[in-house]
Parts: C-alpha cells; structure tokens; sequence
C-alpha cells in the first residue's frame, strides 16, 4: 500500500479567484503532465436571458469585483451596436476611455504591486512567511505605499467617470449619463504628475528585473505562440477600441483588422472534460495549433507602436531585447503591464485636459438590431461580450469569452513547463510549487471571470504517481 503525504498551504494564493492543479510523475518521479483546472461552474451566461437588454453593463459587472468595468463598458458597447449607435458623441467615447484607462491602472497596478512583487523582490523561494504584500510593506514601505497610491488613483478616476469605484453605471446602451466636473477634473490633475513618476518608476522596476534575470526567465514557463489582441486602424495599441489582429510567434500575421462582429468566424472554443473553463482558438489553425496569448504581452507584440510618447520608448526598449521579434517570454508580461500603466497615465493626463469631457452631448441611437458584439482589451486581455435581443427587448443569448479564458491553454503550458523544468524527480517543497504559481501568476488570472461563477474557488495543487496514488497535496 502506498504512503500519501498531504501538505495544506496558507494563505490564498495570489491570483484573482482560484483552481487546482495536477501533476502526474512516471515511475523515475518525472513529470509527464501537469494541469491547471477550473473546478466551478460557469453560469453568468444563462443568468443574463430573459432581463432586459439595458441592464446588461450593470448587471455583467457582478461577474468580478477586480474588473467590472471592463465587463461594463464590453457590454455597453454590445448594447451600442443593438441601439444603432454606431459612433458615440466625443464626450461619450472620451468619458468611457478615461474610465478604461482608470482601469487599466488601477488593476494593472494591484497585481504588479501586491501580488506579484513579493515574488520578484524575494525570491520564488524565499520563506513564505515573508513572501507577501505584509513583507513588502515591511522592507520596502515606500513602494508599497506607492503601490496603494496609484491603486487609489486609478479608483477615482473609475469614482469620477462611472459614478462609483466598483460597479458602476456610467456607460449605457449609445453613450454614457455623465459627463466630468470641473471640480472632478481638478482634483485628479493636482496628482497627474506624481503619478507618471511613480509610473516611469514602475516601468524600471519591471524592466530592471527582467534584464538582469534575462537569461533564466527565457526559460521559465515560456514557449513560442500566437498573440492576439484589438488594434486601431493604423496599427497602435488600443486599449478601448479596434479590429481584430493575431500574429504568429515570429510576428507573421495570421489575420489583420477583421471587424469584431464577425469574431465567431476566425475563433472558436473547444470543451475538455477536466476543465470548466473552454479552450479558444483560431478556427483556420485548428485547435492545436490555433490556440494564442492575450493581455499585455500580446498587445506589447501585436502593436505597431504607442501613441503616447513615453510608453513608446519604453515599448522600443523592450522590443529590442528581442531584435524586434515578439517577446515570447512569460515572465515579460511584468514588464509589458508596467508599460501599459505608462500608457494609461499619459493617456489619462490628455484626456483630463481635454474639454470634450465637459460636453452635454452623451448619447446617440440609430436603427435598432437583433445582435451586438462588443470587444474590449481589459487588463488581463482581450474580453468579447455577444449578445442577442428580440422583439421584446430581452436577452436570449449571451456568450461571453473573458480574458482569462483566451488565455487558458498558454496557463497551462506554462504550469507544464514550470513543472517538467523544476518538479522532476526532486522532492516537493512550497517554494517549488510557488514556481507554479509564480507562471500562472505572470498572466493575471481572473478565475471567477472566466468561469462566471459566484463563491469562492481553493487552488489545490495534487502530486500523482504513475499507478494514480496521490503522493502530496497542498490546498490554499
């Protein structure tokens, strides 16, 4: 009979929501699978038939606490196109923008800051006891002050724009219902400047450390892939609108400016049977080779260039650590959202001084349609809202395909590698299993998202032998 250890960690890891993973080892100990699973259902898209077709950016949003404006404004942008409302007034497409971006900061800044430097400051192996945003705060209190700072920033501008911080109403079906106070504009330019400080110095902290440990991470949980994300006319990053580009892993394009109503003939999902959470690809690759990364690093990858002068340069720079070619290192998505944070605040910065934002104008509709697509690229990446209405104004069909979704095959091989790299053969400790966590980590995840699911779910991590026996667990 076979000896099973069991090993309970805690806390909860750092990542928005939670799964489990599987390790399974052949007879020398080595790893020959590892997978990362989602364990709880997903409803959100059945929840949402039958309710009238104007609550829908309100009601999505409770899909997260982390990210519900980006939910709100996919939504409210499907809700456009189902009004007529083809193009908004400048006051409502630059109210929503500035929303975006506040978002874009603010969890941008969460996650580098209280989730993930703990790991870059100690050490993947450090003493868990340490490894955490109360052991930052400890030695380095004027970053995680820093941290807590932009966070809140990002906030108010969410506050200003939305109505409220979290699960706001200020985009609606053609526009928005509020436009930005002199007063509110006043008070986020007094901290303009000290927030692009702080946001150069974000970008250096990420860069810094991913040159210095360059030649590890290229091999930490990285593989060559697609990249896929929103991108405007002219090939710029843009965060709240644009057609559809995909590039292969030597940034050959696959497709170009497809218009994102008509997503669901360039990607598909596939189901597994030991996940939740579905699996999309490119329909003209196939599901083997058709599978892509999302969120920053892709968009860092797919984007021509930035149109905002300082994350430009700091875009240059980190293409040149890749003579160019896409950046394919997991680990690199640190330093890409630090450049997006760059990018938000100097887009944040123009748009507080820009007068449209005290216009009247705020909604517009048209001719009225059956369906409405809506795409954004929220932090964690590309998030594609669809709905149908009928006659009676109600839902009937939702599909929702979030971030952390798009990004669901990439997570697991890089939970693969990480594990085949650092898990074989050797005996398990904490700090190894967080080099798991640490590859799934890079990529932001938002569990509850991208399984619409209410509750809580525990990231399990199980250690199998080659008869089935479970030879260690730890559970958060």
């Amino acid at each position: 009979m076979s000896h099973v250890n069991k090993v309970v960690i805690e806390p909860v890891t750092r990542v928005e929501g939670h799964g489990k993973v599987t390790i399974l080892l052949d007879e020398q100990k080595k790893v020959t699978q590892a997978r990362l699973h989602i364990v709880e259902f997903r409803g959100f898209e059945r929840f949402v038939q039958g309710r009238p077709f104007w609550e829908m950016p309100v009601v999505v949003q409770r899909l997260c606490g982390i990210c519900p404006v980006s939910h709100h404004l996919a939504a409210a942008k499907a809700m456009d196109i189902v009004v007529g409302a083809d193009k908004l007034t400048p006051t409502a497409e630059k109210m929503r923008r500035l929303m975006h971006y506040g978002q874009i900061y603010q969890s941008h800044v969460l996650h580098f800051f209280h989730l993930v430097s703990p790991d870059l400051l100690f050490g993947f192996d450090s003493d868990v006891a340490t490894r955490n945003i109360i052991g930052v705060a400890v030695k380095f209190p004027e970053l995680a002050v820093q941290g807590v700072m932009m966070r809140k920033f990002g906030q108010e501008v969410i506050k200003a724009t939305a109505g409220k911080k979290i699960h706001g109403t200020g985009a609606i079906p053609g526009g928005i219902n509020k436009n930005l106070s002199i007063s509110e504009r006043d008070e986020l330019l007094k901290e303009i400047d000290q927030q692009i400080t702080w946001s150069r110095g974000a970008v250096k902290i990420a860069r810094d450390y991913t040159v210095e440990h360059l030649t590890e991470l290229t091999a930490f949980g990285s593989f060559d892939s697609n990249h896929l994300s929103l991108i405007r006319a002219d090939g710029a990053m843009d965060l709240y609108h644009g057609n559809l580009r995909a590039i292969d892993a030597n940034g050959n394009k696959i497709f170009d400016q497809v218009d994102y109503q008509k997503y669901i003939d360039f990607i598909a999902e596939e189901v597994r049977d030991w996940s939740y959470m579905k699996f999309p690809f490119i329909k003209s690759l196939g599901p083997e080779r058709g599978w892509y990364r999302v969120g920053p690093l892709a968009r860092v990858n797919t984007a021509d260039f930035i149109d905002t002068p300082e994350a430009e340069a700091a875009r240059k720079e980190f293409a040149a650590v890749t003579k160019g070619k896409p950046n394919n290192i997991t680990m690199a998505y640190h330093w890409a959202r630090m450049i997006e944070v760059l990018h938000a605040i100097e887009k944040i910065r123009d748009l507080l001084n820009d007068p449209d934002l005290q216009g009247n104008d705020l909604v517009v509709t048209g001719e009225r349609r059956e369906q409405g697509v809506g795409l954004i690229e929220a932090p964690r990446g590309t998030l594609f809202h669809h709905y149908r209405v009928d006659k009676n104004d109600q839902v009937v069909m939702a599909n929702l395909i979030v971030s952390t979704t798009n990004n669901n095959e990439p997570m697991n091989r890089a939970v693969e590698r990480v594990a085949k790299d650092h898990l074989s053969g050797v005996e398990i400790t904490e700090g190894l299993l967080n080099h798991i966590e640490v590859a799934i980590r890079a990529y932001d995840p938002c569990i509850s998202c991208a399984t619409h699911a209410l509750g809580q779910m525990p990231l399990e991590v199980k250690l199998i032998d080659h008869r089935g026996n479970l030879l260690d667990q730890r559970s958060t």
